[in-house]
């Protein structure tokens, strides 16, 4: 009898080429999309019911819809807007994996009486008698393992991630030579509930002081959601050496500059820990910790306590921003993260 999966399609070349090894490899592939938007609307940056459909037809597998917006605004969208009106960058993408992605693929799958789930996230999985890990993908430049980091046993278990075995030149290539239509489709870059731009979604926040170092007022910034720590361009503000966003004061209202030496730290407390195994691999441990998707993991001190993870590394790390994900890895292998909460 054959295994059954459900492969969450967003018309693009990754799931597309994920329902497809899939099916190569013997699985009773099913498609299925999660809405996440107006049903009026047809596209958005991230995916396409259209495209999706067609994908599956040209694979020639079953392919439904489920809409699936309120849960997103309520789970993804409307906490990450309120963190950004307190002075935080969050990541809803980690976020998103796990409370809507991955949460309510399963929970389709099992209305549906179906085995695994799979998506075409750059990211791999083994399984051995110890349980499910999780490893970074194939192909470094497209690795997506760090969006996956708050994704437990619950869920690994279940997940396959075909593409993951791949680089994305092969996916496009072979793609290419199946004469999908997603082949020829654009990647989407940006952060898919705000093609405009976060501050274009909070149009009432608040202008306030931008101050240097020593407290002085500098300037005058537009409101939080315009800013990130590390940001030079954009500031109206001049100085004889350049001034960085080093930090954002949600409590003042306030954007705080410096000389980019200060963007440097050493430390970082991290909460709403989760770790793949269950729980970390002990009170203390080493391990090498991620800070942004896109920045390389530097090796560090990890002690975990009172609902928190304190972070020490081993040389100063630029622009360690609160809000964002803060992922703990050995190697290929993550073992679980938490959200930035304070920078030491």
């Amino acid at each position: 009898m054959k295994r059954t999966v459900l492969v969450g399609m967003s018309g693009g070349v990754d799931s597309t080429i994920a329902a497809h090894l899939l099916q190569a490899q013997g699985y009773d592939v099913q498609g299925l999309t999660l809405w996440l938007w107006d049903p009026r609307e047809g596209a958005n940056p991230c995916c396409s019911v259209d495209a999706a459909g067609l994908a599956a037809r040209e694979l020639g597998i079953p392919h439904e819809v489920v809409q699936v917006r309120q849960e997103f605004r309520a789970l993804v969208v409307e906490p990450a807007l309120d963190a950004y009106r307190r002075g935080l960058t969050p990541n809803p993408c980690t976020v998103c994996n796990r409370e809507v992605r991955f949460s309510l693929l399963l929970r389709e799958a099992d209305r549906r009486g179906i085995e695994f789930v799979a998506t075409g996230h750059h990211a791999r999985v083994r399984r051995s008698e110890g349980g499910t890990h999780l490893l970074r993908g194939a192909d470094p430049a497209k690795d997506q393992s760090y969006f996956l980091y708050a994704l437990g046993q619950r869920e690994l278990t279940r997940a396959l991630f075909p593409v993951g075995e791949k680089t994305k030149r092969d996916i496009r290539f072979l793609a290419a030579s199946l004469g999908l239509t997603a082949a020829r489709l654009r990647e989407s870059q940006d952060l898919c509930f705000a093609p405009a731009g976060i501050a274009a979604l909070i149009p009432d926040a608040q202008p306030g002081p931008i101050l240097d170092l020593a407290g002085r007022v500098v300037g005058e910034h537009r409101g939080l959601p315009h800013y990130t720590v590390g940001q030079r361009k954009g500031l109206g503000i001049s100085s004889p050496e350049p001034l960085y966003v080093v930090a954002l004061d949600g409590r003042r209202n306030a954007v705080i500059v410096g000389p980019e030496r200060a963007l440097y730290s050493e430390e970082l407390r991290a909460g709403a820990l989760a770790w793949v195994a269950g729980g970390p691999p002990g009170p203390r441990f080493s391990a090498e910790v991620q800070v942004r998707y896109r920045t390389p993991p530097i090796p560090a001190q990890i002690a975990i306590g009172g609902g928190e993870a304190r972070v020490r590394f081993s040389e100063p790390v630029r622009a360690v921003t609160p809000g964002q994900a803060a992922v703990v890895y050995r190697g290929e292998e993550v073992l679980g993260g938490g959200i930035i909460v304070r920078v030491g």
